[in-house]
Parts: C-alpha cells; structure tokens; sequence
C-alpha cells in the first residue's frame, strides 16, 4: 500500500492561515513533506485586514493598530521588512491624535476640570477591572493622593457586590464616585452649559468612555461583557502604532514565500466532512492508497481531501455553522465544541470614513488641524433635551477625528446595533445624519460663555461631505461580525477549548488532527488581535510539526 505525502489544507487567507501556511512551508520545504494548500472564499488575501485607499490617504478597512511595540510578532516583521515609514500619508500616522475637544450636544465645549476626573475615574476602573495598577501596587510616591483615590473607588466598587460584567462594575463605580461626594454641584463650573446638569455631564462624559470601550472590545453593550475574564487579556507594552504601508504589507509578506498556486482563491467551502469515529473502523483504501479522513465540498461543486485541516474562519462564521444548521461540519461538531462557540462573544465594530467636501474651509488659521478631534457628550436617548434630528445611531458615536492631522477624511467608529444599522444605511442617510449631529456640536452656542468675543470668529463652515465610505464586517457572510470578546457565561476556558483539535481523544494513530483551529478567537491572552491570530497559526503548525516529529520552532 503507498503512502501519500500527507495533505495540509488551511481554510482562510487571514492573519492565522497565512501565518501557518508560512511557517509548514518554510520548515519543511526542503523536505518536500507536505502537500500545502490554502483555501479561501473572498477574491483577496488578509481576511479581517484590508488596507485601501480614501480621500487620497491610506486607510485600514479592518485591523488597524500594533497594540504594544514591546514584543509583538507583528512590530517585529513591520520592522523587518520596512513597513513602518512612508512618504504618503496613512491614517493615524501622527499616532494618537492631540487630546480631542470635548463637546456636549448643543454646542457646549466642557471644561476640563470636568472631564478630566470623569476619565481618570473611567481609566481606574478599567486598570482594576484589567488587575492593573491595584491598591498597593505602587509606592505612594509614584502616584499622587488624588489620583489613588481613584484606584480605592474602583476597589470599593468590586467591593460593593461581585459584578459579573465589565459594564456593571464601570456602573458601580461612578455611583460610589458619585455616593463619596467626589461630585460636587459647583454652579459657577456650569455656567454657560444651557440645561447641562453637572451630573449629567459627568454620566454622558463617563458613557462617551464606555462607547470607546466597545469599540475597543466589539462587545455591543459592556454588561454582555466578562469581568472575571477581563484581567487574564495580555497586551505588550510600549505605544501602539499604526503600520505605514499599511497592514496589507505584513499579510503580503507571509504569503510570499508560499509557492504560485498554493492560495486558492474564491474557493468558499461550504462542508467539511470528517471521521470522529474512523480510529474505531478499519482504515478504508482507495485505489491502492489510504485514503484520507477530510472532505471539503466547496460551492462550485468540487471536492478536496485532507489528511488535516486547519480551519481559520472567524467565530461569527462558525456561531452561523452551529446556530443555523448550516451542515458546514458533518457530523456536526461535538457538544463541548459547539457551546464554547456558543457561549463566547462576538461582536460588530465598524469603521465611517467620511471626505469633507472641497469647499469646506477652516476658519480659524492658529489651529494646528485641518479639522477639530471632537468627543462627543451626548444627551440620553431618552431625554427630551436631545436634538430630536440627530438620528439614534449616532447617539453612541464616542468620537469624530481627522485621521491625520492634516486630512480631511473624518473618521468614527461604531459598535453592536448602530455598527449594524450604519451598514444598511444609504450614503445620503449617512451624510445626513452625520451633518445634523455636527451641526448640534459645531453651532454658534459653541460659544456661549466658553470664548471670548473676539474668538467668535474663529469658527467652522457648515460641514459637508462629498463622499463616504463604511466597513461592512457584519453582513459579510465570511465574517459575520469584527472580533471576539469573553461574554458573560463564558470563561477564558472555552478560549482554550476553541483550540482543540478533533478528533478530541485519539488512542489509535490512525487519523489524528484532522480538524485543527486557529484565528483570534482561539487565543486564551491575546483573543481579539492580529498578534493572537499571528500566535494560533504558529501554535497549530507546531502541532502538526510536533505530531510528525518535525522541529518546530
């Protein structure tokens, strides 16, 4: 009987499948011991990252940030490969903008004696929340009284009563911030804020936090998201940049060195058949040869057999696969598989480039920007003091920022529902909704005791669009949403499940990994990023190395 070369098949030409096709390839291609092949469904290589172009800038559609220089295998291959500098312009190249001008609706720009102890409240708790910078973790000298008076009102809100969520613990600790009298109703603060209380200020300037917290976490609502879970997330230290040539460079860097043929595109596999219980049957032969344990059936038809396949796709696409019955794996997948997919979070994050229109001209000649980075202080849904024109997906939009101080392409994000309904808007609706919400921010009430009148001048023309552009990660039927996030009634653990392959227990050697998963949501640290879904490539190819007693590095 001949023994095949044994057949790699990876499903996904995202972050993960390149990573492992790279590394199977280029430590074995001398060997020539497997026959490698990538699948993927889309007409283009990198997945959930997609670097492109807008408003004569370079944007990221998806991934956008190196989330830590210090260690992070991603830094490491921009670096090598020169993918850190450029001579156009990139979003966010100038790093994190300038501290962005916040703005309650109607106009009002707010103090920072009263932002400032609303975010340093918000970053205390979520540095407890993380098990960072806990009481005692630094020397009194290292932090001032007033700043570790907010660390012991995030400890007295865990205190309070064990939270389950993220966002319950946040909530717990602006109502002990609020119960301490740390607030404190000082009129003469709020002159000039219309009917602004100082306490609605301080809960629409905490909720503009928690909206960027849902971006940051894809969780549409943050009491969806696990307290307990949030202090095992790792991040690398040093600052967080933004990769010149964009993030597609680190992709085309991967796929490089894999032989012309070896990505397949369009090939959207619609069934992966296996054998959970083939090492209790006799081994099938076909035509001399043994046959191999995986099927893929693809949409056009056609078929592929694996000895292993490494499925990358997102868990969005593998909820769909256990929710809807789609049959994409048959047998389905067993029953502790299935629930941790289930149990684990997945959410909506959306991107709204917006190219402010040629004839928009900024008036005030000292402003270091094209445009203001504006946080937005929004009124409650429910208020009857909200502008009733600016439409509610709008309404959890924390920020709109230049992506560059010298762009004048506007940027906001979105999560969970209005990430969704922002994708079946029109562009008109879009372009509306965003100058009626500016025009509330941006009016001649701006003003009203906040400058002085000889600096009324210094203001903006109506703002207007010439053209949009938003990320659909919801509705693509190959990603079906952004990224993941522990839930509540999940754990780290069924991270750690994710990544089992299948069959689970295998006593015979027959046909092993068969079934092997990689992607973000495979990591039990670093869930959510590029680096994690760098780290699960590396991890199932030195599975398959360590199986077939190769040196895996």
């Amino acid at each position: 009987m001949v023994v095949k070369k044994p057949r790699i098949v990876i499903i996904g030409a995202g972050m993960a499948g390149l990573t492992a096709a790279n590394k199977l390839h280029t430590m074995t291609a001398s060997k020539d011991m497997f026959e490698l092949c990538v699948v993927e469904g889309g007409t283009r290589i990198g997945g959930r990252i997609n670097t492109s172009k807008f408003g004569g800038d370079k944007i990221e559609m998806g991934a956008t940030w190196i989330h830590g220089i210090g260690g992070s295998p991603i830094h490491e291959i921009a670096q090598q490969i020169h993918s850190l500098e450029s001579d156009q312009p990139w979003e966010c190249m100038d790093g994190n903008l300038d501290e962005p001008t916040t703005i309650a609706e109607g106009g009002f720009i707010l103090n920072p004696s009263i932002v400032d102890p609303i975010t340093k409240l918000f970053n205390s708790l979520m540095d407890h929340a993380q098990g960072k910078n806990l009481i005692g973790s630094v020397s009194d000298t290292e932090k001032s009284e007033h700043c570790s008076s907010y660390h012991k009102l995030a400890a007295n809100a865990s205190n309070m009563s064990a939270p389950t969520s993220v966002g319950s613990f946040l909530r717990q600790g602006l109502d002990a911030y609020w119960s301490s009298g740390s607030s404190k109703e000082q009129e003469e603060d709020l002159k000039g804020y219309g009917k602004w209380s100082r306490k609605l200020l301080e809960e629409g300037i905490f909720a503009v936090h928690e909206n960027i917290q849902r971006t940051y976490t894809s969780a549409g609502d943050l009491l969806s998201l696990d307290y307990r879970a949030e202090s095992e997330y790792q991040m690398f230290p040093g600052e967080e940049i933004t990769i010149a040539k964009g993030y597609l460079s680190i992709i085309e860097y991967l796929a490089s060195v894999l032989p012309p043929g070896t990505v397949q595109l369009g090939r959207k596999v619609t069934k992966i058949e296996w054998q959970p219980e083939r090492n209790h049957e006799p081994m099938n032969v076909e035509n001399g040869y043994c046959s191999r344990p995986v099927k893929l059936h693809f949409y056009d038809g056609s078929v592929i057999s694996a000895d292993h396949v490494i499925v990358t796709v997102s868990l969005g696409v593998l909820k769909a696969a256990i929710h809807q019955d789609s049959g994409m794996f048959y047998p389905p997948l067993p029953s502790f598989k299935a629930e941790a997919i289930s149990r684990l979070g997945f959410g909506v994050v959306n991107k709204l480039f917006m190219q402010l229109s040629p004839t928009y001209e900024r008036k005030d000649e000292h402003s270091k920007g094209f445009f203001p980075s504006l946080e937005m202080v929004f009124h409650s849904p429910h208020s009857e003091m909200r502008h009733k024109k600016i439409p509610w997906w709008m309404r959890r939009t924390a920020t709109l920022c230049p992506i560059h101080n010298n762009s004048s392409v506007l940027l906001s994000w979105f999560a969970g529902e209005e990430a969704l309904a922002l994708e079946s808007l029109k562009d008109e609706e879009i372009i509306h909704g965003v100058s009626t919400t500016l025009t509330s921010f941006l009016s001649h009430e701006l003003y009203n005791g906040n400058v002085s009148s000889e600096d009324k001048s210094h203001g903006y023309d109506e703002v207007k669009f010439s053209k949009v552009l938003k990320t659909q990660w919801g509705t693509n039927p190959l990603f079906l949403g952004s990224y993941s996030y522990v839930a509540v009634g999940s754990s780290g653990d069924d991270l750690d499940i994710m990544a089992e392959p299948l069959p689970k227990d295998n006593f015979l050697p027959s046909s092993p990994l068969q079934i092997l998963f990689a992607g973000e949501a495979t990591h039990r640290t670093h869930y959510s990023t590029t680096h994690g879904a760098y780290f699960s490539g590396l991890r199932e190819a030195n599975r398959l190395f360590q199986h077939y007693h190769c040196l895996g590095i």
